[in-house]
């Protein structure tokens, strides 16, 4: 069930950062391509679908006390224009995404055929309207943001049983969120509880781009999310988002955390050469307490250990009792591969072999 697709993700949500203008939502897009194609990052940028209309009551289209929808009225934008701010993402080489708020708005993805669909984390407890997302047979990301376990268990399995691609973000719906509201530790419980799929992280922090990011990618997070903006016509940048210069301290804080963790974690590490050799200095060689003749058993009361070990020489992680030496050597003399004759030990001769 873990689908490439979610793999190294970086969604960065642009919401309704447009402000309802096509001008600023094209130039937010074109300014964050440049910094996912400076780091060649797999990124999505992700828009809000909202049928505004019929999504905010008619009693209340006015009302600019209630900040959700003063903000929502003020942001509409035509369905045309967001599908020419999609091709722009596809032209920039991103996927598109949105996050559908309303059943007219979950059709719409099909319609514009998105790449990848978001579950709010408002919507993640009503189960007729994921089941609708679900039905779109669209790879689709979740965020954990104020659900509970029943409710993120059971859209787990919505997904798994219809065989849809689907990736859970852990999530704090705090907005800023501060550094010690993060919960971070909840990557791994949700990598242990959900271990077939790909988990994310979604923040809203604003101190910093790189702490989260690394911790994250450590605990295995595998897919990113982040509200994007631009500063353009003096319309203030909300403290939960990113700036492009933020962004890309996102990305290098990515490829360091890379960096850092390594390869794989199913198997042991391939150990390098160099390591090897590093470490075979540091190891003792084996040295002759007395003067030894050819054809004699040498055992460990026989050698003493010590730096260095010389080339061609046995060391003390290789001796062991009884062995047999070709030819005579001194007190203190190193004991050498090439003058020993190994003795193996067979069901009922001892057979000798030179090494």
């Amino acid at each position: 069930m873990k689908h490439k697709i979610f793999n190294n993700l970086f969604v960065l949500e642009l919401a309704n950062n447009h402000w309802g203008s096509l001008d600023r939502g094209i130039k937010i897009i074109r300014q964050f391509a440049k910094v996912v194609k400076k780091y060649k990052i797999k990124a999505a940028i992700k828009f809000q679908f909202r049928d505004v209309d019929n999504f905010v009551h008619s009693d209340y289209k006015n009302n600019e006390e209630i900040r959700y929808v003063n903000k929502t009225v003020k942001t509409k934008i035509s369905w045309k224009d967001i599908k020419i701010m999609l091709d722009e993402v596809s032209k920039n080489g991103m996927l598109t995404m949105a996050t559908p708020f309303d059943e007219f708005s979950i059709s719409k993805c099909k319609d514009l055929n998105l790449d990848l669909v978001k579950i709010a984390s408002s919507d993640a407890k009503d189960k007729k309207f994921i089941k609708e997302i679900c039905n779109l047979r669209i790879p689709t990301i979740a965020s954990s943001g104020g659900c509970f376990l029943e409710n993120l268990d059971w859209m787990y399995y919505c997904f798994k049983k219809s065989n849809v691609p689907f990736a859970l973000n852990h999530c704090v719906s705090l907005y800023p969120s501060e550094d010690n509201q993060l919960e971070l530790n909840q990557i791994d419980f949700f990598k242990k509880r959900y271990n077939d799929i790909i988990i994310g992280f979604s923040t809203h922090e604003y101190s910093s781009w790189d702490y989260s990011m690394m911790i994250a990618y450590a605990k295995g997070a595998r897919t990113f999310e982040r509200h994007i903006d631009i500063n353009y016509n003096n319309i203030p940048v909300s403290k939960y988002c990113s700036l492009p210069n933020q962004v890309d301290d996102w990305f290098k804080a990515f490829y360091k955390a890379k960096e850092l963790c390594g390869e794989t974690k199913e198997k042991i590490r391939i150990i390098k050469n160099e390591e090897l050799e590093y470490l075979d200095k540091l190891v003792r060689g084996v040295y002759f307490k007395e003067n030894k003749k050819s054809s004699s058993i040498v055992t460990s009361e026989d050698v003493y250990f010590a730096i260095p070990k010389l080339e061609g020489q046995m060391s003390c992680q290789d001796f062991c009792e009884d062995i047999i030496i070709k030819n005579n050597v001194n007190k203190d003399y190193p004991l050498m591969q090439k003058n020993i004759i190994k003795k193996i030990i067979g069901n009922s001769n001892d057979k000798y072999i030179s090494a």
